[in-house]
């Protein structure tokens, strides 16, 4: 990073001077993000001055972008906040200055919401390049982008070598006109109007010396046509009426056309599951807290700045190619590290906002030397009222653990640790609990006006039924004396009976191959052999998944040892370990709550092998259907795969797609859904069967042999971090 930022700088200072220097050099884009201006203005602040009088002329083009995302793996939120980031930075450059383009030249595929959130930002028109193109009906550069709702925007499509298209021309010298025959090839056919752009330079490219000599040039090798050096809006405001065909739905097929490199979604997977658990807390969490804090207090300490750091620095992970995986060992790393500052930021607001919310002031606490009460705070982060079997890990205190020099009259408190306990509700009525887990641990707790508080405690994750809370809202309850767990009614507990666990929605069990027997006792269906781990090799690289040459699928096959963790009756749970094949050794959680028909399930992956594609399958006995895969801000419905390779040279078609949350199929009767957290890669075969990625171990950022898309997409680099060698864990549901 400390190398390109260099880079930024010194091409920055060129583009500054040239122009400065240059009246005639009118225009130049910075890539459709202000994550840019940004980076420079860092190390050089004093150029700010210079820097706002080009982006207020028109000169320089900022946003719409915070920065280049993908837009598929992220959430709907944060395609918002990247968009609300790119325009307040290029309001603060200068007033009305925003590129109003949705430009997104290099994206892994796009959102069917996108055109509808483009319009939502006043952004009418857009530029793309994969996932679009080489079917019938899409041989010219116009479409009318055709959103959820409705709303369109005008598209212009880049040709097949994309945006760096007009990248060669500047060094053409003597062979320009030979040059300029490609590349007009390429533009003038696709033409849907009299207008067609030509993009000079590409990524990582400083701007070209003499831009108005190169204009000259092309207009003497053509002189029946006009060139003219203009802004991406001028181009459209100028194509407005141009004929364009609609599309609608997402954009993630451009096989025939142009590389679309779906398989980038299955890779480095383990970053990717975090970075979803992080954004998913700081949207879910962390931000509604700071909000109710605002408003139930106005005169509170103000938590925005900090909050708008945390989705600045979120946001600078979601880089298309940091987030896809398409990067060096080092990229990832640095992801991986705000990721961590992401996650500390999002902790403090949570601690903080629910403080506050509650009425506790940790500095008062500390000084109290009695008197206080133990309570237990609930918060719903839900909009509507829930109520419910709910798991939370409560900690009690045994002693202080001292900091410091010894000094006279210092001891250490002693505390009675855990003792069996009930919580109260506000009416006095006993919550009884049941115990999950105890251990021995330390807890520090902070105070702005003392020094930290740390203390060895006993801490337990404990099972209740918790009183129905107000959607947003808050419950109290006290901790008191135990109260003996009110005998279910047989059919409402959920209970274990060997390596089965059931409650009166459905029954799970465990097979001896570590896989799950599901039997929806509702509607009396099974699905057998659910999330039975295979592994296969992966020949392929960052962007592409490749079969070996001899392809070989070893299955789960146990033995497995099974442990019972909970026997309910309001959680019951089942721990399994075996190993799925030498150098994998898989660990299998299954949770089943007396109140739900969900099914959850923890996976921890030890991998220490390279090379393979690890997945869950789930076979669903559906065929002749489709599968509903959540995405930003809704939901697709998608058709199994199934084509021949050799009609697509260019690329082989993947079988798999992204998913955010949920990936779900049904009918009659019959429907089972996979859910996660976040972002997950998912295949869904003509056969019913669903697969879901767990791991993609490769080595090499991009090979240039594969049979499933001959050439390299990136430069050869070697990343081992993409071996995902190590401890993983998967957070899974089933519904």
């Amino acid at each position: 990073r400390a190398a390109f930022h260099a880079r930024l700088i010194a091409m920055f200072d060129d583009l500054l001077e040239r122009m400065a220097a240059d009246p005639g050099f009118r225009t130049f884009l910075l890539d459709g993000q202000t994550v840019l201006v940004e980076d420079y203005l860092r190390a050089r602040p004093e150029r700010e001055g210079e820097l706002k009088t080009l982006v207020k002329s028109g000169r320089l083009q900022v946003g719409p972008w915070y920065v280049l995302a993908d837009e598929l793996i992220p959430s709907g939120e944060s395609l918002i906040r990247n968009l609300l980031l790119g325009a307040v930075d290029a309001e603060r450059l200068g007033a009305g200055a925003r590129l109003d383009v949705l430009y997104s030249p290099d994206a892994f595929g796009h959102p069917a919401a996108l055109p509808a959130l483009a319009r939502e930002f006043g952004i009418k028109f857009g530029v793309l390049w994969r996932g679009l193109g080489g079917e019938s009906g899409q041989e010219h550069d116009f479409f009318r982008w055709r959103g959820v709702d409705g709303r369109e925007i005008l598209l212009w499509h880049l040709p097949p070598d994309g945006y760096e298209i007009g990248a060669v021309l500047p060094a053409a010298g003597a062979r320009l006109a030979d040059v300029w025959a490609q590349v007009r090839a390429a533009l003038v056919p696709r033409a849907a109007g009299k207008h067609v752009p030509l993009f000079i330079g590409a990524d990582h490219h400083a701007p070209h010396p003499t831009l108005g000599r190169l204009r000259d040039l092309l207009a003497e090798l053509e002189p029946a046509s006009a060139f003219r050096v203009s802004r991406l809006d001028e181009f459209f405001q100028a194509g407005e009426g141009t004929p364009a065909r609609a599309v609608a739905g997402e954009l993630r097929w451009s096989y025939g056309y142009t590389w679309t490199l779906q398989g980038v979604h299955g890779t480095r997977a383990p970053l990717k599951r975090r970075h979803g658990q992080i954004e998913l807390w700081l949207e879910r969490i962390a931000e509604p807290l700071v909000a109710l804090t605002r408003l139930s207090a106005p005169t509170s300490r103000d938590r925005r700045p900090v909050l708008e750091t945390a989705w600045r620095t979120l946001v600078r992970t979601q880089f298309h190619d940091t987030i896809a995986g398409t990067t060096a060992d080092s990229v990832a790393e640095a992801g991986g590290h705000r990721l961590d500052g992401v996650a500390a930021y999002a902790a403090e607001l949570t601690r903080s906002s629910l403080q506050e919310l509650a009425g506790y002031d940790p500095d008062t606490a500390r000084e109290r030397t009695e008197g206080a009460e133990p309570a237990f705070v609930l918060w719903n982060p839900a909009a509507r009222p829930r109520g419910g079997v709910t798991v939370a890990d409560l900690t009690m205190f045994r002693r202080d653990v001292l900091v410091g020099p010894p000094a006279a009259g210092r001891s250490p408190r002693q505390g009675p640790g855990y003792r069996p306990f009930a919580l109260y509700a506000a009416d006095g009525r006993p919550i009884p609990v049941q115990l999950l887990a105890h251990r021995v641990t330390q807890e520090r707790v902070d105070a702005a006006r003392h020094y930290p508080d740390q203390d060895e405690v006993d801490q337990v994750r404990v099972a209740f039924r918790a009183p129905s809370t107000p959607g947003l809202g808050m419950s109290v309850l006290k901790v008191g004396p135990p109260a003996p767990l009110v005998p279910l009614v047989k059919i409402e507990e959920a209970r274990v009976r060997g390596r089965r666990i059931e409650n009166r929605f459905v029954e799970v069990a465990l097979e001896s191959n570590g896989s799950l027997s599901i039997t929806d006792r509702r509607k009396n269906e099974r699905y057998a052999e659910v999330l039975r781990l295979e592994d296969s090799g992966d020949a392929g690289d960052a962007y592409t998944f490749a079969p070996p040459a001899r392809p070989r699928v070893k299955s789960s096959r146990g033995p497995i040892t099974v442990r019972r963790l909970a026997a309910g009756p309001l959680v019951a749970a089942l721990e399994a370990r075996w190993e799925l094949a030498r150098g994998i050794d898989a660990r299998l959680l299954l949770q089943l709550h007396a109140d739900s028909p969900i099914a959850r399930v923890t996976l921890d992956i030890d991998n220490r092998n390279s090379y393979h594609r690890l997945r869950a399958r789930v076979p669903t006995g559906l065929t002749a259907t489709g599968a509903v895969a959540g995405a930003a801000f809704g939901a697709v419905e998608r058709a199994p795969v199934t084509v021949q390779p050799k009609t697509y040279p260019r690329e082989t078609p993947v079988r798999t797609a992204p998913a955010q949350r949920f990936v779900a199929a049904a009918r009659g009767a019959r429907g089972l859904a996979v859910l996660a957290p976040a972002f997950f890669e998912y295949e869904w075969t003509a056969k019913g069967d669903l697969f879901i990625t767990l791991l993609r171990a490769i080595g090499a950022l991009s090979r240039g042999d594969l049979p499933t898309r001959p050439g390299h997409a990136g430069w050869p680099t070697a990343i081992p971090g993409a071996q995902c060698i190590g401890k993983t864990r998967i957070d899974l549901a089933l519904d």
